[in-house]
């Protein structure tokens, strides 16, 4: 099963916003994601409140994990969305 580690770069963590837009980034995905953290197991990435309770901070490594044909994919789309500063506006999804 493909896998990716991310430093977070969101310089508030993965809070509310930039923990919306990777939700939305991963539901927008054709295969099912997990993420989880060193002391954590693995949550659906659909899922806000469960990424929220991740606490991934500003330089946090999250792991994600994949499987299906286009798992690659979307593992690469989503770690390199994890790896910028969400909190941007001229980072962000809907802006660049």
């Amino acid at each position: 099963m493909p896998t990716r580690t991310v430093t977070v770069g969101a310089t508030s963590g993965l809070h509310a916003r930039p923990a919306a837009l990777f939700v939305a980034a991963a539901a927008a995905q054709s295969v099912p994601v997990t993420i989880r953290t060193s002391d954590k197991p693995p949550v659906p990435a659909r899922s806000l409140l469960s990424v929220l309770a991740l606490g991934a901070k500003h330089g946090t490594e999250v792991t994600l994990e994949a499987d299906g044909p286009t798992a690659d994919a979307a593992l690469d789309a989503l770690a390199t969305l994890l790896a910028r500063d969400l909190d941007s506006d001229d980072e962000s999804p809907d802006h660049g």
